[in-house]
């Protein structure tokens, strides 16, 4: 390795050595890529090192109604991948089959991984109604308005960043 000043340190074939003789200087740290939301702002707080675990989503498709979604985390990535597996273990030897059966319960199970990501990453729900009470994540689920969960689906997917052909799976 060169240091900034010009000269070798590391063994003869230019690994590091792990000692660094007097006017070395260390290799350059790696880059780090920055954390940021889907609108290119932090989730930290400006000054502070506070993190927001959740974000509030303005729906486009039904006005006046947000919903929260949970951020990735490293706990949270292994605990819905677990969920994933289990329900996708068969699918796509299913869904690769010529079968109309085996066609149908495969896009069964696509349905129910929509609805492991919605049920594991949707926190709650405001300025809903359905049918008379105050919307909650499992409501929506179960009753809500086809197009808010296909929307609450949709950013999901997006936090947990899935690309575009990933979601259509």
């Amino acid at each position: 390795f060169m240091s900034r000043s010009g000269e070798r340190y590391g063994d003869e074939k230019g690994r590091d050595s792990g000692r660094v003789e007097k006017g070395d200087s260390p290799p350059p740290a790696p880059t780090v890529a920055r954390l940021s939301t889907a609108r290119g702002q932090s989730p930290f707080s400006a000054g502070s090192l506070s993190y927001e675990s959740t974000v509030w989503v303005d729906s486009e498709t039904c006005v006046g109604v947000r919903f929260g979604i949970r951020r990735v985390s490293f706990g949270r990535r292994i605990e819905l991948a677990r969920r994933i597996r289990e329900i996708g273990r068969g699918a796509e030897f299913m869904d690769a089959s010529g079968d109309a059966r085996e066609k149908m319960d495969a896009a069964v199970m696509a349905a129910e991984i929509d609805r492991a990501y919605l049920e594991w990453g949707l926190i709650g729900v405001e300025g809903l109604e359905i049918d008379g009470a105050a919307a909650t994540g499992a409501a929506l689920i179960e009753s809500g308005p086809v197009e808010l969960a296909a929307e609450a689906l949709k950013r999901i997917k997006r936090e947990c960043g899935l690309t575009e052909d990933e979601r259509k799976n």
